[in-house]
């Protein structure tokens, strides 16, 4: 007889003693899970990781004595563990700081479930459980040395044909805002392309997304309306519930169709609009994320004449979505996000 598989051991940390017990007894009455430790702010909560060694820590943003924020840090200095965020809250503040323990080395951010009445409980419940099935099996690495490394200076960007991109896309899931951030604080204010974004996220997290990403790049980010049309230097991020690609004459469309590869948005949505709509002058790149969406996309893309990146397996969170591209033959490139971030400088700039 085989063995039964290990129970996965979670860590919750969450300051209200109510929403600790209502977490708790969901988590232990799913099945395969065990809750190895409760405890009510971040301090507890790097001592329980640095103690008990979880397979992933659910933890509350905002909390006494140390917020969510701090405990991701140090956990990930200290202890590398799989994080999942959770938040009830869209407060600017609270948002924020849930995007910056995402850079710190969180996997995700998802919004609180709700109690036993609401008519979305079951929703999210299962999806809170299903993430936590997923991020248990990611390997994180140490985040934060405890000496900071000097910054590198910017790569040179490959040599290519000189080619001029007019729009840039981009598709991203599990550890993509980090990326997003880095890749988009290198751009300059005067990119000569617009560039349009898919990114999976919890549903209410789209506009603090935008609005933190706002504050880690020249160029202006905002969130995409229908019929907009697209400008040079400017981000445009896909709503929540909504595909989003491009017309013919340089605008955003946003409809209501049923998902692609799972999700909506899409980036395999995006990338196939793009390659219909004007691919000989688009880039396409698909960074770090769980599953396949994204990756037939850019192959489409590559197909119709467009230039396609991957995120290179080394500094991707989770390996699946340009995993998948790189085996499909969607990538022309595949490299770390600064070496990303200096071809769109050099595609954007060619003449």
């Amino acid at each position: 007889m085989s063995a039964e598989p290990a129970s996965i051991r979670v860590v919750i940390a969450e300051d209200s003693v109510v929403t600790r017990e209502f977490l708790s007894s969901l988590i232990e009455r799913a099945g395969g899970f065990e809750v190895v430790g409760v405890v009510g702010d971040g301090a507890a909560a790097v001592d329980a990781t640095q103690r008990l060694r979880p397979d992933v820590v659910l933890m509350d943003i905002h909390m006494p004595r140390m917020n969510g924020y701090e405990a991701t840090r140090r956990i990930m200095e200290r202890t590398p563990t799989p994080i999942v965020l959770i938040s009830a809250s869209l407060d600017r503040d609270e948002v924020g700081m849930s995007f910056e323990a995402l850079r710190a080395g969180a996997l995700t951010v998802l919004g609180k479930p709700p109690g036993l009445g609401h008519p979305e409980a079951a929703v999210t419940a299962e999806q809170m459980l299903s993430t936590l099935r997923l991020m248990a099996e990611v390997k994180v690495v140490r985040r934060w040395p405890a000496a900071a490394a000097p910054v590198p200076p910017p790569p040179a960007a490959p040599v290519l044909p000189m080619r001029r991109a007019r729009l840039v896309a981009i598709g991203a899931s599990t550890g993509g805002p980090a990326v997003l951030a880095e890749i988009l604080g290198r751009l300059p204010a005067g990119l000569a392309a617009p560039v349009l974004v898919v990114q999976h996220i919890a549903p209410g997290f789209v506009g603090g997304l935008v609005e933190w990403l706002g504050g880690q790049t020249p160029l202006a980010v905002r969130v995409a309306q229908a019929g907009e049309p697209l400008h040079a230097a400017t981000v445009y991020v896909a709503p929540d519930g909504h595909q989003m690609g491009v017309t013919r004459d340089g605008r955003v469309s946003l409809v209501g169709d049923a998902a692609a590869d799972g999700f909506r948005p899409s980036a395999t949505y995006l990338f196939e609009s793009v390659a219909r709509a004007m691919p000989q002058s688009s880039v396409g790149v698909l960074l770090t994320g769980m599953g396949r969406d994204g990756a037939a996309g850019l192959r489409a893309l590559r197909d119709a004449g467009g230039l396609t990146i991957a995120q290179d397996r080394e500094t991707s969170v989770i390996f699946g979505m340009p995993g998948e591209a790189i085996r499909l033959g969607a990538a022309a490139h595949v490299l770390p996000p600064e070496e990303i971030a200096a071809l769109l400088v050099h595609l954007a700039r060619a003449q």
